[in-house]
C-alpha cells in the first residue's frame, strides 16, 4: 500500500471498519414481564440477509454506515468511495479484518484511505463490534420481520439513532489503540 503523500496537510482520522449481517432469522431472548406472567417472543427462520457496512472514527464520534445486499470486493468498492467522499477533507487510515475483499486485487482504495489489517481472528480488536451487539439488543431484540425490507427499515431507524449521539458513539467505539493523536 502507498504512503501518504508528503504534500497532502490534510488532518488525519483513525478509524477502524467491519460488516456485520443481519437477516430474519430470529432466536428469543430473555425479556422482562411482571411477575406470574411468561412472556412471548417471535420466533422466524427465513434466511434472509443484508450486511451492514459501517466505519467509525471513535476519537470525533463519528460513524458510516451503508446497508448492502452482500459483502464483496464490489461492495468494499462502493462503501470505500463513500467514506471517501463524506470525509474527503480528512486523509483517513483505517483497520480493517482480514476478509477476502479487504485486500483482494479488484479492491480500489480512494487517495484518502489507508488500510491497515488488524490481528488475523481478533474481532476484539475491532471496535465496530460493539456497534453490532447495540444495535442487535436495543433495536432488534425479539422482532421477527415480514419482509426483508421491515427489517431494513428498523436497522436504519437503529443506525440513524447511534449516529445521531456522538458521545454514545464514543463511549461504545473509543477502544485505546485508537485513541492516537496525530
Amino acid at each position: 500500500m502507498a504512503s501518504r503523500p508528503a504534500d497532502d496537510q490534510r488532518p488525519v482520522l483513525i478509524m477502524a471498519q467491519d460488516e456485520g449481517r443481519f437477516g430474519r432469522v430470529s432466536r428469543p431472548r430473555a425479556c422482562w414481564a411482571p411477575p406470574g406472567v411468561r412472556p412471548t417472543a417471535p420466533c422466524q427462520l427465513v434466511r434472509e440477509f443484508v450486511q451492514v457496512f459501517a466505519a467509525v472514527a471513535p476519537q470525533t464520534g463519528e460513524l458510516l454506515c451503508l446497508i448492502l445486499p452482500t459483502a464483496n470486493t464490489a461492495m468494499m468498492n462502493l462503501f470505500l468511495a463513500y467514506v471517501s467522499q463524506c470525509l474527503a477533507e480528512y486523509f483517513i487510515v483505517m483497520q480493517v479484518d482480514q476478509a477476502g475483499w479487504h485486500h483482494s486485487r479488484g479492491l480500489q482504495v480512494p487517495d484518502n484511505i489507508r488500510l491497515i489489517a488488524q490481528p488475523a481472528h481478533s474481532p476484539e480488536v475491532n471496535p465496530v463490534e460493539h456497534l453490532w451487539e447495540e444495535v442487535r439488543e436495543k433495536y432488534l431484540h425479539n422482532w421477527a420481520f415480514s419482509s426483508l425490507d421491515l427489517l431494513e427499515e428498523r436497522l436504519c431507524q437503529g443506525l440513524n439513532a447511534i449516529m445521531a449521539d456522538k458521545e454514545l458513539v464514543r463511549s461504545l467505539m473509543g477502544f485505546p489503540h485508537l485513541k492516537v493523536s496525530v
